[in-house]
């Protein structure tokens, strides 16, 4: 039996490197590789045509001629990348590892601004919402009591209304206010991992053509909110949500059908490459995706092309779908 030969020039081969490749699912039983330039894209998914390439290696320091005739040509796929081989799909692996572990060095070593935010007890003050008096009975009972935030410790003692805090949040922060009309709790729970919904306290409310509305209670997460645009291949906006509104939703997340999420650390960036790797060698995903949220690298695979959405690259179903969060040495 004749080896598979490698298809495409060498330009072709890294052109699915850059984060400008469009990720592609596979419908059929055919084994393509079709490079493109509008960034992670899943869920447009059109009829293939009839004349296509054959995937060739995405490793740009492979120097074979010949591909393993029994591996399969249609997965594992990587940001629209394929291996040849174990080693080259670990060698995509430990580029994509580094990159998001590098990105995220650079941005803690470069010098940043300090950002001063005016208290949110001094912006309600400022704005007429509160009195001298009652921001100042808030302030001794937080300090007595040595806990709890500012906004709670005004709803409580001053009777003010939640919404009223938000509306001041969003002042602080500067973004908006965002309603819960419109949530749709399962198709919401597809968009992040549970863990990380519970624990950075970042609510998915809404897709509504290339845009993706998150909603916090408190604060927002840039990290959560780019890793999801990147995830999702949606624009993403954050605002506030009023408290009592923000847990109902949180709530109806976790009570969802959600996407299979598994917590695992790995000892180094070695270690997390070799566990990639052998997920995407055993799982076989048709699609599959590495970004950094805060402290973990988040893995998400398409296991079949049933799986795809409507908006962006988001899945319609929790079905043959995974996600993995990684953190580095100590504790998942």
């Amino acid at each position: 039996m004749p080896f598979l030969g490698r298809f495409g020039n060498r330009q072709q081969q890294v052109a699915g490197l850059g984060l400008g490749t469009e990720l592609h699912l596979n419908q059929d039983t055919t084994d393509v590789y079709e490079p493109g330039d509008a960034g992670l894209h899943l869920g447009n998914l059109q009829e293939q045509s009839s004349a296509r390439q054959k995937y060739v290696c995405g490793n740009p320091e492979c120097s074979s001629s010949w591909s393993v005739p029994w591996r399969s040509r249609r997965r594992p796929v990587f940001e629209s990348q394929w291996g040849c081989s174990g080693r080259c799909l670990q060698s995509i692996v430990r580029a994509a590892v580094r990159r998001e572990h590098g990105g995220e060095r650079r941005n803690a070593s470069a010098p940043q601004p300090h950002r001063h935010r005016v208290p949110l007890g001094l912006v309600m003050l400022a704005q007429g919402w509160i009195t001298n008096p009652q921001l100042q009975q808030a302030l001794n009972q937080q300090r007595t009591a040595g806990t709890g935030r500012i906004g709670d410790w005004l709803v409580n003692a001053c009777g003010l209304d939640t919404e009223q805090v938000t509306r001041g949040l969003s002042v602080q922060w500067g973004c908006p206010v965002f309603s819960t009309d419109g949530f749709d709790a399962q198709a919401m729970a597809l968009v992040l991992p549970e863990p990380a919904v519970q624990e950075f306290g970042m609510v998915p409310l809404r897709a509504v053509g290339n845009m993706l509305y998150l909603g916090c209670e408190d604060r927002p997460s840039p990290s959560v909110a780019f890793a999801a645009e990147r995830m999702s291949g949606l624009k993403t906006e954050t605002g506030l949500v009023e408290s009592k509104a923000f847990q109902a939703a949180r709530e109806a997340l976790a009570a969802a059908n959600n996407i299979p999420c598994e917590v695992a650390a790995a000892a180094d960036l070695d270690a997390l490459t070799a566990r990639v790797s052998a997920l995407l060698e055993d799982r076989q995903p048709l699609a599959s995706r590495l970004v950094r949220m805060h402290q973990y690298f988040w893995l998400r695979l398409w296991l079949e092309s049933g799986t795809r959405g409507t908006a962006g690259d988001l899945p319609g179903t929790h079905e043959d779908m995974q996600d993995y969060l990684f953190t580095l040495g100590g504790q998942a």
